[in-house]
C-alpha cells in the first residue's frame, strides 16, 4: 500500500510559478512509476506528466511541455511538479499517482494509488 499526499497548490497570476509536492509513504517509493494528472472545472481527469521508476524516462502532455517539469527525490520519498509560465487554462485540481511498475504510462487506468489532490488556480 502506498499513501500519497499532495501540497503546494494555490492561487497565482498568469505567468507565475508553483511547485507541487507529493509525499509518498508505505512501500518502497523507488519501485513505482509516478505521474501527475489534473481535472479542470467540468472536465475529465487528464494526464500532465509521468516519470519511470528510475527517473530515466519522462513524458509530458503537449499542453505543458516546456513549462512543467516532473522530478523526484528518493531520499525524501517525494515527487515534484515544477510549473512555470502558468496560464488560466492550467487551473485544475492536480493529483499525483503511483503505478507499481517500472514503466511510465499516461493512462489513469494503470495507476494503483492516488493522492487527494491540490487546487491550482491561475488568474488572468
Amino acid at each position: 500500500q502506498v499513501q500519497l499526499v499532495e501540497s503546494g497548490g494555490g492561487l497565482v497570476q498568469a505567468g507565475g510559478s508553483l511547485r507541487l509536492s507529493c509525499a509518498a509513504s508505505g512501500r518502497t517509493f523507488s519501485n513505482y512509476a509516478m505521474g501527475w494528472f489534473r481535472q479542470g472545472p467540468g472536465k475529465g481527469r487528464e494526464f500532465v506528466a509521468a516519470q519511470s521508476w528510475s527517473a530515466d524516462s519522462t513524458y509530458y502532455a503537449d499542453s505543458v511541455k516546456g513549462r512543467f517539469t516532473i522530478s523526484r527525490d528518493y531520499a525524501k520519498n517525494t515527487v515534484y511538479l515544477q510549473m512555470n509560465s502558468l496560464i488560466p487554462e492550467d487551473t485544475a485540481v492536480y493529483y499525483c499517482a503511483a503505478r507499481s511498475s517500472v514503466e511510465l504510462t499516461t493512462s489513469t487506468l494503470h495507476y494503483n494509488y492516488w493522492g487527494q489532490g491540490t487546487q491550482v488556480t491561475v488568474s488572468s
